[in-house]
């Protein structure tokens, strides 16, 4: 399936249900007796428990968009989609950033560039982390050893991870084990740009 399609999986109780873009999912959905209730629907990019029907906004070619923001008047450079947010430094970081080429925002365009670079593994590890847990906690949260399946979750052990939630519903352990696939990666080094 296509990444930049936001997806969603549906349960109803611990079974899923559903799974697909948003405009499938509501598609399975309008054929399923969701009159006893237990209906859970998760983004799949975040782990999320997301309301349905969808929230007012909802377009049938992608998933819920968020209201429109009042756009401010423009200022710098739009044709870079530069946007301007404020930021609280120490006088010692605006001294050093002032000293740096091109000035306080090229220094920190770089510094965030090189962070996002280096940290990448890192920060997909965790993502993956937080996305399984929001999952784990919303569906999972009364199975027996959630406790436990928890902390080897955020101390990355896969193994362990595994024995704690093999006794739990088939398909809520294989949709965790598939949002949390990152989490127990290690993170990949940084990728060199010396030549």
């Amino acid at each position: 399936m296509d990444d930049s399609v936001s997806c969603c999986t549906a349960f109803l109780g611990h079974q899923r249900v559903a799974h697909g873009t948003y405009a499938d999912v509501a598609r399975a959905l309008a054929q399923v007796d969701l009159s006893a209730g237990g209906l859970l629907v998760f983004d799949d990019a975040t782990g999320a428990q997301v309301d349905y029907p969808w929230p007012p906004g909802y377009s049938a070619s992608a998933s819920p968009v968020p209201a429109p923001v009042a756009a401010a008047p423009a200022v710098g450079r739009p044709r870079l989609g530069v946007v301007a947010r404020e930021v609280t430094l120490l006088p010692r970081h605006w001294e050093w950033l002032a000293q740096q080429p091109g000035g306080a925002s090229a220094a920190l365009r770089r510094l965030v560039d090189e962070a996002r670079r280096t940290q990448a593994g890192r920060d997909a590890q965790r993502l993956a982390t937080e996305r399984a847990y929001r999952f784990m906690s919303a569906i999972a949260g009364g199975l027996p050893g959630f406790e436990e399946a928890s902390r080897t979750l955020f101390a990355h052990d896969a193994e362990a991870f595994a024995q704690r939630i093999a006794a739990w519903p088939i398909d809520v352990r294989g949709h965790l084990s598939w949002l949390a696939r990152d989490a127990f990666e290690p993170p990949a080094p940084p990728t060199s740009t010396a030549a």
